[in-house]
């Protein structure tokens, strides 16, 4: 690969392999995960839904000050290129907001802050898309497709046949500490599936596309590139990133209304965090007011209340709607799929690429090829989002 301007490019190499060295350990989905989510989900039920949970955490491996210090130490005023510049600015903030979030997970109103600067929360337009789409009805719940039928060893086999289809490998486990259902962790290559989940066929439709088609993919691309920010991630990449595993879902033709109805919950939930709700109200207006049984309800409400106050579950339906706009003014979708990269800093990675810094694509996702939705249902309601 030719790299215009050896010079200024061994300087900007040199910073991003020295902030790759720093922020290996600042995967936040390691940290946030409580460690004891079954017994205090049963201490939460049996105590009425009054008694909030109390979650114990992982212990943070690394030394969060220094941390700081040396992010905040690379000279980036050796990168000349006044574009990249500002990108490897704006990187080194947004991890620096990442580990203030890992130091203070289970630290309540800090920890939210903390994901309030990172994530941001739902606007007044976020909550009226989720409530518009709470006034559809879903699929007949009664389809076979919907009925828990696989443990998470049984779903492995799903998961591996139906990764043959890209070419590259990854481990795949079980665990029961995680609040997801599945789960990829970036920095090892792994993806992750809850041991206490039973899983139908439509969840594995959707989580092939989802975690391997698209989380999995990038992962993989991301580690071809000579700069590691495209596997550490670009500033406020969740958002892009999280509306392009749905939308693998939806060309797949396996976005349902039951699924958009579960991301327009999380929106509600996320809400309920910025009205001051705790763990036990949030859960009670998911059970009580939106009719959510009492298991769905308490994983929604555990995935937003983590930590302290998880504000990131609300992008999936934004980052939705973005890349489905994106994909309708006829874009490039692949340049999404370079990394963990932002669709804002898509003129970034273009530049990248021009200097020989980057590379397309080389795993698409499978889903993209050919747009096979056919709910007219879905198709109306990504239409019409706001």
């Amino acid at each position: 690969m030719k790299i215009e301007n050896n010079v200024a490019s061994k300087a900007l190499l040199d910073i991003d392999a020295n902030i790759d060295k720093l922020v290996k350990q600042i995967e936040l989905l390691s940290y946030v995960n409580p460690l004891n989510i079954e017994e205090e989900k049963q201490r939460f039920f049996a105590s009425k839904y009054l008694t909030d949970p109390v979650f114990k955490y992982p212990n943070i491996n690394f030394d969060r000050f220094k941390l700081h210090r040396k992010l905040f130490e690379n000279d980036i005023e050796r990168i000349e290129d006044e574009q990249i510049r500002k990108l490897y600015e704006d990187i080194i903030y947004q991890y620096s907001g990442l580990i203030e979030c890992i130091e203070n997970i289970g630290n309540g109103k800090r920890f939210y802050y903390d994901c309030l600067h990172c994530f941001g929360t739902p606007t007044e337009r976020d909550v009226e898309n989720a409530k518009f789409i709470l006034h559809f009805e879903e699929e007949p719940s009664n389809e076979g497709i919907f009925e828990p039928k696989y443990s998470s060893e049984e779903a492995m086999t799903f998961f591996k046949d139906y990764s043959k289809r890209y070419d590259f490998d990854y481990k795949i486990e079980s665990s029961d500490k995680i609040s997801a259902i599945a789960m990829v962790l970036n920095n090892v290559q792994t993806l992750v599936l809850n041991s206490n989940y039973t899983y139908s066929d439509n969840e594995i439709a959707v989580l092939t596309n989802h975690e391997i088609g698209v989380h999995m993919v990038t992962t993989m691309n991301a580690q071809l590139h000579p700069l590691k920010i495209f596997s550490n991630g670009f500033p406020n990449n969740e958002e892009t990133q999280e509306g392009l595993a749905v939308f693998a879902e939806y060309m797949s033709n396996n976005l349902t209304v039951k699924r958009l109805k579960e991301l327009a919950y999380r929106v509600i939930a996320v809400d309920s965090l910025a009205k001051g709700y705790n763990f036990s109200k949030t859960f009670r207006l998911l059970h009580n007011q939106y009719d959510l049984n009492r298991e769905k309800a308490f994983f929604i409400t555990l995935r937003v209340h983590r930590g302290g106050g998880f504000t990131k579950d609300y992008l999936y339906l934004t980052g939705l709607k973005k890349v489905y706009d994106y994909y309708q003014q006829g874009k490039d979708l692949s340049l999404l799929l370079t990394g963990k990269v932002t669709l804002e800093y898509a003129d970034d990675i273009e530049n990248l690429i021009s200097k020989g810094l980057a590379l397309p694509s080389k795993h698409i996702t499978d889903a993209y090829t050919v747009n096979s939705n056919t709910n007219k249902t879905v198709d109306f309601i990504l239409r019409n989002l706001k």
